[in-house]
C-alpha cells in the first residue's frame, strides 16, 4: 500500500510540471547552433582535390573529375560527387579537410526514406540541400 501511495505522489507531482514533448512532424524542432546535419555541396568551389573521399572513414564519398578542356586554364572540372548516406556517419571530417569549403554541414537532419536506394545522393541533391530545411534559416 505504501508503494502505491509513493507512485501516486510521483505521478501527481509530475502532472503539474511543464511538458517537454515536441510535436515533431507537425512542428519542426529547433536544432542547436553547432548541430551537424547533412552536408551541402557547392560544385563551383570544388577543385577535385579528392581529400574528402580519402579522409572519409566509411568510404561513402565518390568524387570524379577531369582536366579543364581549355588548355589555358589550370585545374579540374568536377563530373560527379555522390554520398551514400546509408553508411555515412556524419563525422564532419570531409568538411574539415576541404580547402575551399565546398562541403559544409547544414542543420538539416531529415533523411528518412522507405528504400535504401533513396539514401544515395548525387551532386544536384547535395547542392539543393541548403534550401530543404524546415522551420528556420541556415
Amino acid at each position: 500500500m505504501l508503494g502505491l501511495l509513493k507512485g501516486m505522489g510521483v505521478t501527481l507531482k509530475n502532472m503539474t510540471k511543464k511538458k517537454v514533448t515536441y510535436k515533431y512532424p507537425d512542428e519542426p524542432v529547433k536544432m542547436p547552433e553547432r548541430f551537424r546535419g547533412i552536408q551541402h555541396f557547392d560544385p563551383e568551389k570544388c577543385i577535385v582535390c579528392n581529400q574528402c573521399a580519402r579522409v572519409c572513414p566509411t568510404d561513402c564519398i565518390t568524387l570524379t573529375g577531369r582536366k579543364h578542356p581549355d588548355p589555358n586554364k589550370r585545374g579540374k572540372i568536377i563530373d560527379t560527387y555522390d554520398i551514400n548516406f546509408e553508411i555515412c556517419i556524419l563525422c564532419d571530417l570531409c568538411t574539415e579537410v576541404c580547402p575551399t569549403e565546398a562541403i559544409v554541414m547544414t542543420r538539416n537532419f531529415e533523411l528518412a526514406a522507405y528504400s535504401r536506394d533513396e539514401l544515395f545522393k548525387d551532386m544536384e541533391w547535395l547542392h539543393d540541400n541548403n534550401t530543404k530545411i524546415r522551420g528556420g534559416s541556415q
